[in-house]
């Protein structure tokens, strides 16, 4: 074998070993260094100005009154109340005895409640003498139907009519649901109010003259939203704060509605915008951003 045969491939290897060496020690060099036309900014939580539909609602507040009452008498003068059945707040059927009464020429007879409902109040007394003409001596809510009526500014009086459903919140009783009943066809000049009706159901005791409001939903409106953290309010004006091209940008808008932390935005912004989802004063425009993309329901 020829000793000298290997020296010639040990000289061509050693140059090209070390040209690869040069060039991955520049590779890694490359790596290393940033670029220097990426921003270099804080990282802040964005996400996407997404389509939501905000309920259209009128709020009423008022009170609790009995939608009808029915005033209980005896047929005829004279009489002396012997005897109480029912008392206020009990719940009664109709034909059934609320008080016996003594005729004056002897012998009683039996008053009765002429309907269904819940006595609101009673001045029976026994020994007391009870009168056809008299104050009553019971009074009964028929059926015991309630509704909350209150006032309602003009520019919402528009926008209400029969059957609309309502939640009304009662203190002393909670979160019932209703209904509109009736709307008033007129306002009060003075103070440009009109009187509305909402139809209480509930199994629930109710007192009269509770307060309550009711929110009434008179539709719905569906556009582009954020969340309230995203929107900024100023003497400026109101604006929201977007990222474009890792930078960012101030656009004013023009709220809307608002419902569940979201609030409509009815002009600025276009589905899909990217939006810093807790707006600040320490974020300028033009300033450099590192957006880090979160859902919407996680705000």
């Amino acid at each position: 074998m020829n000793p000298f045969a290997a020296k010639p491939t040990r000289n061509l290897l050693a140059p090209l070993a070390a040209t690869l060496l040069c060039l991955a020690s520049q590779q890694s060099l490359a790596a290393d260094e940033p670029d220097k036309d990426a921003p270099k900014g804080a990282a802040v939580t964005v996400l996407k100005a997404a389509k939501f539909c905000f309920a259209n609602i009128v709020e009423v507040s008022g009170l609790v009154i009995p939608r009808e009452e029915t005033a209980v008498r005896p047929d005829r003068q004279g009489l002396k109340v012997a005897e109480i059945m029912a008392d206020a707040g009990d719940s009664v059927i109709a034909g059934q005895a609320l008080a016996r009464l003594t005729l004056p020429e002897g012998g009683t007879v039996q008053v009765t409640s002429p309907v269904a409902g819940l006595i609101a109040n009673s001045t029976a007394t026994i020994g007391a003498v009870a009168s056809g003409k008299g104050e009553a001596l019971f009074s009964i809510i028929a059926r015991s139907e309630f509704d909350l009526v209150g006032m309602v500014p003009t520019q919402d009086l528009g926008k209400l009519t029969a059957n609309q459903t309502a939640r009304i919140k009662i203190i002393g009783a909670g979160e019932v649901e209703g209904k509109v009943r009736r709307v008033a066809s007129t306002v009060e000049p003075n103070i440009q109010l009109g009187q509305v009706f909402v139809g209480i159901t509930t199994n629930r005791k109710l007192l009269a003259n509770s307060s309550g409001r009711a929110l009434i939903k008179t539709g719905q409106s569906c556009g582009v939203a954020v969340p309230l953290t995203a929107v900024l309010y100023g003497a400026g004006g109101t604006v929201v704060q977007v990222v474009r091209r890792a930078r960012v940008e101030t656009k004013r808008v023009e709220v809307g509605l608002m419902s569940g932390g979201q609030v409509e935005i009815r002009d600025g912004l276009v589905e899909g915008d990217i939006v810093v989802a807790r707006a600040g004063a320490l974020l300028r425009e033009g300033d450099p951003v590192r957006p880090v993309t979160v859902s919407a329901d996680t705000n």
